[in-house]
């Protein structure tokens, strides 16, 4: 399911071209719709993730798996820059919203060991998506042209999803473990004004809106800086797809490490590498120099995003991390909201992507130096006295 919700929205960089060329729009025009599309995934996400804590995950995600096939149909019949930047950038965004913080805390909620692996596996699907969602709207691109293309997708994701949709359970009620020395949320007994308010959440937030806004212009306008260039357009689309097969690997690999080393590590040390991997993107030149960074980049930034709902729920517990890791997510989607317009705006002054990645890799390194702030997960003690 994320990997249909997910996929679609990111498949804009691979309409923004031949959209580009169609209509005369301007880049910076057609990236805001992405833009639009993380702020309002993160006004979303907060809300339904409240909703979720509320109801249930399954009646969250019927209503955007609706939306969001509806509003790719909608976006696909745009005539005119405002009409698509309101049906591709908040009706989509709002869609795909239904589906992250929901099942993320649902995934958290189902288990209690191996909890860093299982939200990774779950979150696979976003790494699953650039090697499904966007080749495909490629082909359908070549095959007839964008409208069709977007029409299709949007059919596809009705098909897709609204099935999925009966499959979403609630966990069991969880038992309660003992041990002296496991891992226990220190906000089990917060309200959400108090978890809101806390430093956890807040150098949460930052670290997570920080290192959004450092990867999103890099992969967003990845397909198009490789064209740029000198890569052929569809060899410059397995660019995308390999970030993603490498962020799947990723994901399982830093959720392994993560529950053997501990969650601050392993996230400090995966935005450190994040950071130097965008800078390097400014030697670039060859395809098969942009498929080895591609492998690095996509295997960190993949690698690192599930581990914020895994911090979430050790500090603040499940009760209301729908809500938390919702909020969360808004200030990431903030994050990301940065890269795609800077990157067309960058783009549409210079001609050049290279102020976009420089500035890229500083706010990546701004993101590890935040995430050194975690305070420590607390543990259970059994003997206060």
């Amino acid at each position: 399911m994320s990997c249909v919700a997910i996929g679609t929205m990111f498949s804009l960089a691979i309409f923004l071209e031949p959209m580009a060329i169609d209509t005369q729009w301007s880049r910076a025009g057609i990236s805001s719709a992405m833009t639009l599309n993380f702020l309002v995934m993160g006004l979303g996400g907060f809300a339904w993730g409240a909703l979720s804590d509320r109801f249930g995950a399954r009646i969250v995600v019927a209503i955007g798996a609706v939306l969001l096939g509806l509003a790719l149909v909608v976006a696909s019949r745009a005539g005119s820059l405002l009409t698509f930047q309101i049906s591709y950038g908040v009706l989509v965004g709002l869609a795909a919203s239904a589906f992250f913080a929901p099942m993320i805390a649902l995934t958290t909620a189902w288990f209690d060991t191996n909890r860093g692996l299982a939200v990774s596996l779950v979150s696979a699907g976003m790494g699953v998506a650039p090697m499904t969602i966007s080749p495909f709207a490629r082909w359908l691109i070549s095959a007839y042209e964008w409208r069709t293309a977007m029409f299709d997708i949007g059919i596809m994701a009705w098909v897709l999803l609204l099935p999925a949709v009966l499959l979403v359970r609630q966990p069991p009620k969880p038992a309660v473990a003992g041990g002296a020395s496991a891992p226990v949320a220190e906000g089990t007994g917060m309200s959400v004004a108090q978890a809101l308010r806390s430093p956890q959440f807040i150098v949460l937030g930052l670290t997570f809106f920080a290192c959004c806004a450092a990867h999103s212009g890099p992969i967003f306008h990845m397909v198009s800086y490789a064209m740029l260039c000198g890569v052929a357009p569809m060899a410059a689309v397995t660019i995308y797809s390999v970030e993603g097969l490498a962020g799947l690997g990723g994901r399982l690999l830093y959720g392994v490490l993560a529950d053997r080393l501990g969650v601050k590590p392993v996230l400090i040390a995966g935005l450190v590498i994040q950071a130097i991997v965008i800078a390097a993107y400014l030697s670039v030149s060859q395809l098969d120099q942009f498929y080895v960074l591609a492998v690095i980049f996509g295997a960190t930034y993949g690698g690192v995003m599930p581990l914020y709902a895994v911090l979430a729920r050790e500090y603040f517990g499940q009760r209301i991390l729908g809500t938390v890791f919702g909020a969360a997510t808004m200030l990431s989607s903030l994050g990301m909201a940065l890269g795609p317009l800077a990157g067309g705006m960058v783009f549409d002054a210079y001609a050049s992507y290279h102020w976009l990645f420089i500035g890229s890799a500083l706010i990546g390194l701004g993101a590890a130096g935040i995430a050194i702030a975690f305070p420590p997960l607390p543990r259970r003690q059994l003997q206060l006295a």
